[in-house]
């Protein structure tokens, strides 16, 4: 495909890109984003589902939604298994619930169609442009304190405590002080403008690591390519519709739907500004296609076997390095085919590897605080737990979710209520209806 082409069809030259730069946004994105090609299968290995058909149906599913975010909606947005819906598929719907991985592929597909009505008749839409700017500039925030997050996770430098809920990880021991290394290293690159930086940091900690024995080293072909795919066929098709419907929409479809619709629209919102998508209106180039590409998404997910995709925040990483086109999700996809051979190979890059890459997107998503008014408390107390709810709940939808309710009430007990959209006041009540439901 020669470059014409690429211009015309992913508007490169009107984006002011090119193909290097998205070319190198995709593979820093699929870097930071292949820890999911593993972490995934565990998850619903866990709940009864085959490992090696979770496995390829988790890079299936990806691949699919991600090609279509590339050619439909040409976003740089990588689309794959949610984390935290994949956890409430295995151990709440599975293991709480007790009811099959075929049922819970079942609630899945049930959500998917779900979606596809609320995007086709514009209502998700709607939800979108109903959101005032003060909160979106604020997702944007949330998010990136979320990804800094996860990154000081994975990398050790901050652990669970009974007392504090989190504290200071052992910074002496191998990952934390390599991460810390790899954190330190790219942030120079960054600092020194090196193009690639953040991949540059993700390759260097994963060599530092196999130099000082944290990570394996490869000791032949075997450890660096399989010629034999992962077989999806116990898992492909095998959804439970029938159950799932019998179950009753009002619980695990329902919580499907309204986790993973607030969940892919903030960081929808949140990479859009990220990426320059988004006007100074708040208006989303494309958001009709983007939102059709996770309903569609949802839908292939559950036929492939797995759990319910969704646009991932990682994709800052990409979008950190220059990608502004569906060209970067279209070599994310592309990669992940690929590492359907080298499976192997991409488990060498440990999670400390690609820690620091996630904190210091979370650094540079900071920077919409800038835009985040707080002189009126009405719109600043709403935007602050939008902010801080994310990280603290692990949920990005959550930290919508108190935004949105707390928007609501503090505009209307302040006297203030014809500011309070219809929209907003049916999505404050549908988180609230959530709320009650996961309690109960």
């Amino acid at each position: 495909m020669n470059q014409g082409l690429l211009d015309r069809l992913f508007k490169l030259t009107q984006k002011e890109t090119d193909v290097k730069t998205e070319l190198l946004a995709g593979l820093t994105t699929f870097v930071a984003l292949a820890y999911i090609i593993f972490v995934n299968p565990n998850i619903l290995a866990d709940a009864g589902i085959p490992k090696e058909a979770a496995i390829a149906s988790t890079i299936w599913a990806t691949a699919l939604a991600t090609t279509l975010m590339a050619v439909w909606a040409n976003f740089p947005i990588a689309v794959a298994p949610g984390m935290g819906l994949n956890a409430f598929f295995a151990y709440y719907v599975v293991g709480v619930l007790h009811l099959s991985w075929q049922v819970a592929l079942g609630a899945v597909f049930c959500s998917g169609i779900l979606f596809l009505i609320l995007t086709l008749g514009g209502i998700r839409q709607a939800i979108i442009k109903s959101v005032p700017m003060n909160l979106k500039c604020a997702i944007g925030v949330g998010i990136g304190l979320f990804i800094a997050f996860i990154g000081l996770k994975n990398a050790g430098i901050i652990i669970a405590d009974k007392a504090t809920f989190v504290t200071l990880g052992h910074l002496i021991t191998a990952e934390p002080l390599l991460a810390c290394a790899g954190l330190i290293i790219t942030a120079v690159f960054m600092a020194r403008n090196v193009k690639g930086s953040i991949l540059i940091g993700i390759i260097t900690t994963t060599v530092l690591g196999m130099i000082f024995g944290a990570v394996p080293t490869p000791k032949g072909i075997d450890d660096i390519i399989s010629f034999k795919l992962p077989d999806i066929t116990p898992t492909f098709m095998q959804l439970d519709l029938a159950g799932a419907w019998q179950f009753g929409i009002f619980s695990i479809i329902f919580t499907f739907t309204i986790v993973e619709l607030f969940d892919n629209m903030g960081t929808l919102i949140g990479l859009t500004r990220k990426a320059k998508l988004m006007d100074d209106k708040g208006e989303i180039e494309n958001l009709d296609k983007a939102l059709t590409t996770d309903a569609v998404g949802t839908l292939a997910s559950a036929v492939f076997g797995t759990s319910t995709v969704t646009s991932y925040v990682e994709s800052a990483a990409g979008i950190a390095e220059g990608g502004k086109t569906g060209l970067t999700a279209l070599t994310i996809a592309a990669l992940f085919i690929v590492s359907l051979f080298f499976a192997p190979l991409i488990g060498l890059v440990p999670g400390f590897a690609t820690a620091p890459a996630l904190i210091l997107v979370g650094a540079l998503m900071m920077a919409e605080i800038v835009h985040v008014d707080f002189s009126d408390f009405t719109d600043g107390f709403p935007a602050f737990m939008t902010i801080i709810m994310m990280p603290l709940t692990y949920s990005i939808a959550n930290g919508f979710a108190f935004g949105f309710v707390s928007y609501t009430f503090v505009k209307v007990l302040s006297g203030r209520a014809k500011e309070v959209s219809l929209v907003m006041w049916l999505v404050s009540l549908a988180f609230l209806a959530n709320f009650y439901m996961r309690l109960h």
